[in-house]
């Protein structure tokens, strides 16, 4: 059900840049429309304007007018390794989500093409504010 996202994570992380934390992050943002958004994580420096690979993911998405999203695949190791721990967003990312997202959101932690688990996202991000 899955396998476009999971795997267009995988590609995506190929092309992280991250010389501080060495820690590779891809993700696939599959949207209502049917369209995926792919996402890696920028590293900077100066750390604040750091971007993950799920909000990249998302403002590609809502750049180009999407507004409903399905699922994100997110997948994350240490750079030049496979991933042998499931990877999830962080607290910055679950908030940007949360902006657009509903209940019916899935988060799908990836380790590989055929090893994935799959959360509702109000399991990842419980009792969250949804703005006013």
């Amino acid at each position: 059900m899955y396998e476009d996202i999971v795997s267009e994570s995988l590609k995506a992380r190929r092309n992280s840049y991250c010389p501080y934390s060495h820690f590779a992050v891809g993700a696939a943002l599959l949207c209502g429309s049917g369209k995926i958004y792919t996402g890696c994580n920028i590293e900077s420096a100066a750390f604040t304007p750091t971007c993950c690979a799920e909000r990249l993911a998302f403002y590609k998405a809502v750049e180009a007018g999407e507004r409903e999203f399905t699922a994100i695949a997110v997948c994350g190791a240490p750079e030049g390794t496979v991933s042998d721990v499931f990877c999830m967003p962080c607290g910055v990312c679950r908030e940007v989500m949360r902006e657009f997202c509903g209940s019916g959101f899935t988060v799908i932690s990836v380790i590989d093409e055929k090893t994935y688990k799959a959360f509702a996202f109000d399991d990842i991000l419980p009792n969250s504010f949804k703005g006013l």
